[in-house]
This record gives C-alpha cells, sequence and structure tokens, in this order.
C-alpha cells in the first residue's frame, strides 16, 4: 500500500519561498519529455518506505509543469533538480505534492541524494532548498546507499488549545488519549508541523480521521503535516509515528524525513537531549509500508541530521 491521494475541495497555498541566490550553478541540459526516477526513502525494500519521484533535469520546468508532474506522479513529494554544479556537488531543489509547492521535503530530499550518488560517487552534497542550505553526507555499502540530512536549526514551542482541540476532533481523539510527559507542540524543522504523543499504541494504529477537517486546520496554520507519535517505553526515545497529510492531498505519509527533524527540535526543546544520541523512528508500518528514520541529536547543536536509504521502484 502505498500514500493515499486524495484531492479535497480547495486549493493548498504553496508555502514555499523562491530559492535564495547562490553561487552560480549551471543548468542541467533539459529535453521535451520529463524523466521521473523513483524512489522508495527511508528502507531497503521496494515494499517499503515512502515512495518520491525525483527529476534529475528541471531547469526548463516551469511551477505549473512541475506540480503537473507531480501530480501525474502520484507521490506525496516529488523534487526537482532545477541547476546544477557537478564539480562542487552543489544542486537546487524543489518540491511538489500533487496540490502544491512544499518549502521542504525529507524523505525526497534523501531519495535525491541516493540517485545522485549512485551516478556520481558517494560523498557529500550541498541543496541549495527554498529553506536554505541544506547538506547531506551518502555513503554506499555494496549496492546500498545511505543518505544523512543536515536540517536547519530545529525548534519547537507549546500548541495553545486554539490548536489542538479541532485537530483532536479531525482525529476522533480526545486528551485522555494523549501522553502528559509529551506535550503538544508547534516544531519546525523547515517546515511546521504539529506535534502530538499518544500514549497508547493501539489508539495510533486505529487511526482513521476526518481527511476534510484536518485540512481545513493544517491550512489555517499553515502546517505541513500532524506528526501523530507513541513512545515506545518511558525510559526510551523510540517511537512509532504516522503523519496525516491531507493539505497535500495525501491522506498519510509512510515516512516524513522533515517532520523527523523537527521532532528532534522537539525533544530538545523539552530537555531530553542532555548528551549525543539517536533517536529511532518507526513509521507507516500501519499503513503496510513499514520505515525506519534515524534522528541524531546534540545538546550543542539545534541542527538535526536525519539519516535513511532509499531504493529504486519500477517505473509503472
Amino acid at each position: 500500500m502505498t500514500s493515499t491521494q486524495r484531492t479535497p475541495a480547495g486549493t493548498s497555498p504553496r508555502n514555499a519561498a523562491q530559492p535564495p541566490h547562490t553561487a552560480p550553478l549551471h543548468p542541467p541540459a533539459s529535453g521535451a519529455t520529463v524523466d521521473v526516477l523513483r524512489y522508495a526513502a527511508f528502507t531497503d525494500d521496494p515494499a517499503g518506505g515512502n515512495p518520491a519521484g525525483v527529476v534529475l533535469d528541471a531547469e526548463a520546468l516551469d511551477d505549473d509543469r512541475m506540480l503537473a508532474v507531480a501530480a501525474r506522479v502520484g507521490y506525496s513529494e516529488t523534487a526537482f533538480v532545477t541547476a546544477h554544479d557537478p564539480a562542487a556537488r552543489r544542486y537546487r531543489l524543489r518540491y511538489f505534492s500533487p496540490r502544491a509547492e512544499v518549502a521542504f521535503c525529507g524523505h525526497a530530499t534523501i531519495a535525491t541524494a541516493v540517485a545522485l550518488a549512485t551516478r556520481t560517487g558517494p560523498g557529500d552534497l550541498l541543496f541549495d532548498t527554498p529553506v536554505g542550505e541544506i547538506k547531506v553526507g551518502t555513503t554506499a555499502d555494496g549496492t546500498t546507499v545511505r543518505a544523512t540530512l543536515t536540517s536547519v536549526p530545529a525548534h519547537s514551542r507549546p500548541a495553545t488549545d486554539e490548536h489542538v482541540e479541532p485537530v483532536l476532533r479531525a482525529l476522533h481523539w480526545s486528551r485522555d488519549d494523549l501522553d502528559a510527559d509529551l506535550p503538544p507542540h508547534l516544531a519546525f524543522g523547515g517546515n511546521e508541523h504539529l506535534v502530538l504523543a499518544v500514549h497508547s499504541r493501539a489508539r495510533l494504529a486505529a487511526l482513521d480521521y476526518d481527511f476534510d477537517a484536518l485540512h481545513d486546520v493544517m491550512r489555517q496554520y499553515g502546517w505541513t503535516t500532524v506528526h501523530l507519535v507513541n513512545r515506545a517505553a518511558p525510559d526510551r526515545l523510540d517511537f512509532h509515528a504516522r503523519d496525516p497529510f491531507p493539505v497535500g492531498g495525501v491522506v498519510e505519509d509512510p515516512a516524513t524525513g522533515a517532520a523527523a527533524a523537527a521532532f528532534g527540535g522537539y525533544l530538545r526543546t523539552l530537555g531530553l537531549v542532555t548528551e549525543p544520541l539517536r533517536v529511532h523512528i518507526r513509521q507507516g508500518e500501519d499503513m503496510g509500508r513499514p520505515s525506519d528514520l534515524y534522528v541524531d541529536l546534540r545538546p550543542d547543536d539545534a541542527r538535526v541530521r536525519v539519516t535513511g536509504e532509499a531504493v529504486p521502484l519500477p517505473t509503472p
């Protein structure tokens, strides 16, 4: 099962600013057709992970064409390389969901990095994105390519009742379902996500939400996803996660690297990062596409490192 696409009424606003001016980047050659690579990110199994489209030659595509390509591909996001400097291993990226441009997308960043490393060899990459520079390190172990993105500085702040109550109604949850040790926050790691922790793994697994109602609340506040988590045990920083994404026209993301980065900022804000540590997030399991995201945190660094693999998918 892949991300379920659905188009609610109304149009989501594009939330990505224009990429910042950087050192000159040389545009790739472009033909009349659009070659879309397909990868599953945060997995080593094509049956798992979050599918992403990757267009390595998008210099000639305007906004409407990129949006149309993303809608045709139908994944939660497709990444477009709109300029490049191969000698410097520097690339400009934009991201589109089936409904709108997205400022930052973690799983499509991982997929793009793996696609480039497969062609040019492992090593460091630099992506110019609408949220700023994103450094990505890639390594290869046999046929497996792994990528680690370093986010912009991540942070969070407490969510108010006005944020939380309409979301609980859309989820068909109550305050009693929430984990009192992990309070609701608005977390940022390139874009903003509402973080809600639930104390029951079974409650998370039984997610069945009101798509249109949640879409409207998220659009009102400009959230990219609602990051729903369950802590594996009180003495561990291992989590199961689910990420509804109705503003992108998708019911649920199987793996959300941007939300994982924001969640890392959330854990630092709560004072849970007192030494360098790695957090494991298991996502997509309840929708049949299990994914593994590894989040590295330091108490003295607001940037979050998110690691995962990506594997090619066959062209439909």
